[in-house]
Order: C-alpha cells, then structure tokens, then sequence
C-alpha cells in the first residue's frame, strides 16, 4: 500500500502545488505544467500499480443493489465530468464539476469496495478532492456571472458521458473488474 500512498502524495502535491506555492510554481512557468503532468502521471501509475498488488482487510463486499447504485453514481461522476468541459447549466449550481466529479465517483467506488486498500485510494482521492474544492474557493473568491449554453452543449456532455462510462467498464471487464456484477 506504499505505492498508493506515494501515488496519492504525487497527484495530491502536484495538483495544490500552484494553489499552496504560486511563487515556486510561477518561478517555472511553461516547464511548471510539464511537471506537474509528469508528476500526475507518476501518481497515477503508483496508485494503479499500488492498488493491485496490495492486500488488506475487508469490511464488505459488492451487493447487487450496491453495484447498481455505484454504476449510477459513476454514470453522474462522468457527466460532471463532461458538463464542465462543455459548460453545461449543471455548472449554475456546481462551482468545482471536475472535483465534484471525483467525489462522486470515490463514494460510489467505497459502496462496493470496503477493503483497507480501496479505503486509501478511493478515501484518499476523496480527501484531495474535497481539499481542493477549499483551496480553490479561498483562492478563487466569489463567482462571477453564469452565462446558460447552447443545447448542443447538453447533448454532446451526455453522448460523452456515455462513451466514457462504456470505455470504462471495458477497461474494467478487462482487467477482471465487471462493473456489473
């Protein structure tokens, strides 16, 4: 569980770094967002890594109601996703779609993985999240003025939430992980 946790300390540090350090991150200019890129990238690859060889505890296991609930609350964690990218009317009500995304998608992962393992990793990014929703509001100050967008843009954030959530869980099929139960 090492590797996750490193995993978790290089997406986490990267991620606030221009947040909690503006001056060392401004210092690098372009270079700064290959470095966090190249640290993002690291922390993911140790998280996944990490994640499948490590052994733990387990407290529950997957329902089938569970695993319907997680699927939904993945299907919404990918549309946040989306909207946000197309600046969808969702983003009127949600300031940080992106982050709130990863939270989504974190408590829906803890629904059907109660072991020590999933518990760093999903609670893990769950925490960053969260974190960086607090930083972000401190730093970003009050929101400006909302501006509703064309449907086009709902329709292509729903056809994209779709065709990611469809990619995912045949990456999940793949690697022995069947979302659906």
């Amino acid at each position: 569980m090492t590797l996750i946790l490193l995993g978790l300390i290089l997406w986490s540090g990267s991620h606030l770094w221009k947040r909690l350090a503006p001056e060392s991150r401004d210092a690098m200019g372009p270079k700064g967002r290959t470095a966090v890129a190249i640290l993002s990238v690291l922390g993911i690859v140790c998280m996944v890594i990490g994640y499948r060889a490590a052994d733990g505890a387990v407290y529950w296991g997957r329902t089938p109601a569970m695993t319907g609930i997680n699927n939904l609350l993945v299907l919404l964690a990918f549309y946040l996703f989306a909207a946000s990218g197309k600046g969808t009317r969702v983003t009127r009500a949600i300031r940080h779609p992106q982050l709130t995304a990863v939270i989504v998608w974190a408590v829906a992962h803890l629904l059907v993985n109660g072991d020590t393992p999933s518990f760093l990793l999903f609670g893990g990014l769950l925490v960053w999240a969260v974190a960086e929703i607090f930083v972000l509001n401190k730093a970003l100050g009050p929101r400006g003025a909302y501006h509703a967008p064309p449907i086009k843009s709902e329709i292509i954030a729903v056809v994209a939430t779709l065709v990611v959530f469809i990619v995912a869980a045949g990456i999940h099929i793949a690697l022995g992980y069947n979302p659906f139960g």
